[in-house]
């Protein structure tokens, strides 16, 4: 959003301006309105009609994907549904029949990117739910994407983001350098120095084997999970991309690592996990670094998202929280100097 240069709150007013205007792009019912939900890399909105027609419309952040890349998200989740995998939300395509539509606001320098996704029912749940059921078959979920990543045909050229070292501690991080967030001090500079040393230690004795690194869903956090009378449902693939098969697990404890419960959750996630795919006790002994890689990636993108509403409620807490989480770790782990 920082590309726009424009306050936070005037730029949803015209985000919110164009998404009423390109509901004309589909074929919908009468008087349908579309209303703000969340805005987080993108701005979503919940689209409403009579008759109890309800759609969800994404209009992409600008510059954050391309055409090209939104297709390949759209092209796995469609595959995903006619193998039978998961349940994915459908597309609903625009009167010209294509699922991804453009429209420009006077105000906004660059069109936006738009799909408007077919309504999903379900509540999203929060970490002091009870969530070892839920985690145990978002584990099988999960492996079940993987199984079909590891097999499917993938269309050229594929395109999608990468979630790897260099993704996050790299010369030019996705989200941006850790030590540009609010709250990282020199102390707790120092103690993350020696986490990022660390993961990068752990993860390049690891290895990016087909067995274990491909194309993933990349953000099964709980705010992506759907819970109903049918189960879990995952939706929201926009962060799908190539990464360790086990950074799923920890996209799924995001912004929660600190939670009590984790523990437990970890336990069911690899319990459902191993009900679908074998998963080594190797594998299995370096989910906490994943959890920590993902940590450092949270505490860059709150950094770079700082004039969103969530980032700036978190901000306060993040960095130390995830420095007294790096260094519990590295205790179990043993240290890396930086």
């Amino acid at each position: 959003m920082a590309a726009t240069q424009m306050p936070l709150a005037e730029l949803l007013v015209h985000l919110g301006e164009l998404a009423n205007s390109a509901l004309a792009l589909w074929d919908l019912p009468a008087g349908a309105q579309a209303r703000l939900i969340n805005v987080s890399e993108n701005a979503t909105y919940l689209v409403e009609a009579e008759g109890g027609f309800r759609a969800v419309l994404r209009v992409h952040r600008e510059a954050y994907h391309s055409r090209r890349a939104i297709e390949c998200e759209l092209a796995w989740m469609e595959a995903l549904a006619a193998s039978g995998t998961v349940p994915v939300p459908g597309v609903h395509p625009g009167r010209d029949g294509q699922p991804i539509q453009e429209a420009r606001h006077p105000a906004l320098a660059n069109p936006r990117f738009m799909v408007l996704f077919r309504f999903v029912p379900g509540t999203a749940p929060n970490p002091d739910d009870d969530l070892v059921a839920p985690f145990r078959e978002l584990g099988a979920i999960a492996a079940r994407t993987h199984l079909h990543s590891i097999s499917w045909p993938r269309p050229e050229p594929f395109e999608r983001l990468t979630w790897d070292i260099d993704a996050v501690f790299g010369a030019n991080p996705t989200w941006g350098n850790w030590r540009d967030a609010p709250g990282v001090t020199p102390a707790i500079r120092a103690v993350l120095e020696d986490c990022e040393a660390t993961i990068r230690a752990r993860l390049s004795a690891y290895g990016k084997g087909p067995d274990r690194y491909g194309l993933i869903h990349a953000d099964m956090r709980l705010a992506n999970l759907l819970i109903s009378g049918d189960g879990t449902r995952l939706i929201d693939f926009d962060d799908c991309g190539f990464g360790w098969f086990l950074y799923d697990f920890a996209t799924g404890v995001s912004f929660m690592e600190d939670h009590p419960q984790v523990p437990a959750l970890k336990q069911a996630w690899v319990e459902g996990y191993r009900g679908v795919r074998p998963l080594p006790a190797a594998d299995e002994a370096e989910i906490d670094t994943f959890v920590m890689l993902r940590r450092m990636a949270l505490l860059a993108w709150i950094g770079s998202h700082i004039e969103a509403p969530e980032p700036q409620a978190l901000a306060p807490t993040f960095a130390p929280v995830t420095a007294d989480l790096a260094r519990a770790w590295m205790e179990r782990v043993g240290r890396v100097a930086a």
